[in-house]
């Protein structure tokens, strides 16, 4: 079997757009096509039929697809387990993080691990959550760390770290005077929210739905940042953590007040790939990880 025709045709099967897969291999549709033509007429089968623009695979293609995907699995674990010895001798670790754990938590752990892995090389890229689960999956970084549990069956999920989450209000709003809120104060007001999906928005959510609360206004912003700024322009309030606004709270500029309700909380995780064989540096990166997780859950407590 042609090994290079039958990745064009796990490709094109996985996306189900033949562009897409040729953008994947770095090839033209046009040679796209001729791989999938000439695969089809060695074996004299058709493993695609066509739905307006979108491919569809027959019932021969689905099970050559299944094995397909088990075959460039393995390839992709090779990849990995050679990748892995690579940055062991070269001395590089790859971490993907969302906006806040990768902003406000996980200097510290890279300094930690730093100092006794000198000799390391590392790079930290923040991302979304739903980019860093992509990359895990894809074999694009060593480890990566996400702020909402996820189900997948190609990645593992581990518990690390917990924190409040705050409502953060202008130092002039009416919340400003209180120490703690209860979920239907939210009653009436604007409240700035994260991007669609996030944990920010599911909280909000819930809480709208238990407490059958209607806010005024419910604008979105995409990242920490532009949700303070719209709280410090006035334009509403917003559910933050509290580390994420812990400069503009200690200057003043913003005002914190925790919520009564047990669910504004969240977690931050560890994710990588079930199949991964884990090196050397990146076990000793995990291990880092969950030493300075207790310390940090010990000392908030």
């Amino acid at each position: 079997m042609n090994l290079n025709q039958l990745k064009i045709f796990y490709l094109a099967a996985k996306y189900g757009n033949l562009s897409t897969a040729a953008q994947d291999l770095c090839i033209t549709q046009p040679a796209v096509t001729r791989g999938i033509q000439r695969l089809q007429k060695y074996y004299e089968i058709k493993f695609f039929r066509r739905l307006g623009r979108k491919l569809e695979l027959t019932y021969s293609g689905k099970g050559l697809y299944e094995i397909a995907e088990k075959i460039f699995e393995l390839e992709g674990m090779a990849e990995d387990y050679i990748r892995d010895f690579q940055h062991h001798k070269r001395g590089h670790l790859r971490i993907d993080a969302s906006e806040t754990f990768g902003t406000h938590y996980l200097p510290f752990i890279v300094e930690r691990f730093s100092r006794l892995n000198s000799q390391l090389k590392i790079t930290v890229n923040t991302l979304t959550n739903k980019g860093v689960v992509q990359r895990t999956v894809e074999r694009a970084n060593d480890l990566g760390f996400i702020s909402f549990p996820i189900e997948h069956r190609k990645l593992v999920l581990q518990t690390i770290l917990e924190e409040d989450l705050v409502i953060i209000v202008p130092p002039d709003h009416d919340f400003a005077k209180k120490d703690r809120l209860k979920p239907t104060d939210l009653e009436g007001q604007s409240v700035i929210m994260h991007e669609k999906g996030s944990v920010h928005q599911k909280i909000i959510d819930g809480l709208i739905q238990k407490y059958n609360i209607s806010l005024s206004k419910h604008i979105e912003f995409s990242n920490n940042e532009a949700v303070k700024r719209a709280v410090e322009a006035g334009i509403g309030i917003a559910l933050i953590s509290r580390k994420a606004a812990g400069e503009e709270i200690a200057s003043g500029k913003l005002y914190a007040v925790s919520l009564s309700d047990a669910s504004a909380k969240r977690q931050f995780y560890l994710i990588h790939r079930n199949d991964k064989i884990i090196s050397e540096p990146v076990q000793c990166l995990m291990d880092t990880v969950y030493i300075w997780a207790e310390e940090h859950n010990k000392a908030s407590s």
